[in-house]
């Protein structure tokens, strides 16, 4: 694949039906649950081990403005999903000096 395209779904399913031998039906269905997992359990946070931590953060009400009038208006308080990433993806992606 080439580095400098992103990795689309098909490309994740065809790498992972390569790598473990299975058919590209069952690596297809093996990612869909596992999103679904995630999305499932996101509110208790999910850990997917050396990458990252799904998590919900809390954002205060807060002022801002519209830009086509540039009037004030205040945007409400809200439950946002966030994606923390592991020290060691941090780490396998940027190596420390």
């Amino acid at each position: 694949m080439a580095e400098s395209k992103s990795m689309t779904k098909a490309g994740i399913i065809d790498h992972l039906s390569t790598k473990l031998g299975a058919t590209k039906k069952l690596s297809g269905q093996f990612l869909d649950e596992f999103v679904q997992l995630a999305y499932k359990q996101a509110k208790k946070d999910f850990t997917i081990p050396g990458l990252g931590k799904l998590t919900v953060a809390s954002r205060k009400k807060r002022k801002g403005r519209n830009p086509a009038t540039g009037a004030e208006i205040v945007i409400p308080a809200k439950k946002v999903v966030k994606f923390r990433i592991a020290k060691a993806c941090s780490d396998a992606v940027f190596p420390p000096k």
